[in-house]
C-alpha cells in the first residue's frame, strides 16, 4: 500500500445514530450505562435525550480504518473525546495522513482522525499508526 501525506482516506458516512443501536452497543459492549439508554435518566442528568457512547463512535473510527488497511497493519490507535453523539446525529468519519515515516525497517503512515456530526461538530479526534506493508508484526 502506498500513501501520501495529506492523502484523505474515504470518509465513512454512518446511518443516524438509533435508539436500537444504542441499545444493541449496549449489550455488545457490556456498556449498559442508562444515560445512553434511558431517556427518563439522561433528562434527569440534565439532557434533552439519551446520546451515544463515546466508544460507539471509537468502533466506528476503527471501522474507518480497517476499510482502509487491513488490522493487522494497525499499529497504534489513540481518540479523545471532543462532545456528546446525540440519539438520531449522522457521524461521519474521516481520516488524513499526516506523516509518512520509517520505524524499525517499517513504512508506516501517521492518521489524523475524526468524527463529525452533519452540523460541523467534532465529536471524536484521535489518531493511528498504520503500517504501508504489512506481513509480519513489529518486534
Amino acid at each position: 500500500m502506498n500513501a501520501v501525506v495529506g492523502e484523505e482516506l474515504p470518509p465513512l458516512e454512518l446511518p443516524p445514530v438509533s435508539r436500537a443501536a444504542l441499545a444493541l452497543f449496549a449489550g455488545a459492549s457490556g456498556d449498559h450505562n442508562p444515560i445512553h439508554i434511558d431517556v427518563d435518566h439522561a433528562r434527569g442528568a440534565g439532557f434533552d435525550d439519551v446520546f451515544a457512547h463515546g466508544m460507539l463512535s471509537m468502533a466506528y473510527l476503527g471501522r474507518l480504518l480497517t476499510g482502509w488497511a487491513p488490522q493487522s497493519a494497525l499499529r497504534s490507535f489513540r481518540v479523545r473525546f471532543t462532545a456528546i453523539t446525540p440519539v438520531h446525529a449522522r457521524p461521519t468519519c474521516r481520516g488524513r495522513v499526516a506523516a509518512v515515516h520509517e520505524v524499525d525497517g517499517e513504512r508506516r503512515a501517521h492518521l489524523d482522525l475524526e468524527v463529525v456530526l452533519a452540523d460541523g461538530t467534532v465529536t471524536l479526534r484521535g489518531d493511528a499508526v498504520v503500517a504501508l506493508e504489512p506481513g509480519h508484526p513489529p518486534m
